[in-house]
């Protein structure tokens, strides 16, 4: 999937309930995934889409994100590991 800005504009601040960051151990590599709550339905992305850092610097704008999410998501790496950065809930 391509996070586009159509894509974007599907994911207002006001109305995100969650998101949460977590990895994935593809055995010689790990993939860094993102879930987006709001209004009932969960966004599914990953950081090999075109428009990952899009998505993060939109979602960075949430009040309380948690900056460190990317740290705390990778090690210890080959584990699935999970970080909520935003809970409005």
């Amino acid at each position: 999937m391509t996070i586009t800005p159509a894509i974007l504009a599907q994911l207002p601040l006001t109305d995100i309930d969650a998101v949460i960051f977590y990895k994935l151990d593809e055995i010689t590599t790990d993939l860094i995934c993102c879930d987006v709550a709001i209004a009932g339905r969960v966004w599914t992305f990953h950081e090999e889409s075109k428009g990952w850092n899009d998505l993060t610097a939109h979602l960075s704008a949430l009040p309380g994100f948690r900056a460190d999410w990317y740290e705390a998501v990778v090690k210890p790496p080959f584990e699935a590991t999970k970080t909520v950065a935003f809970d409005r809930r």
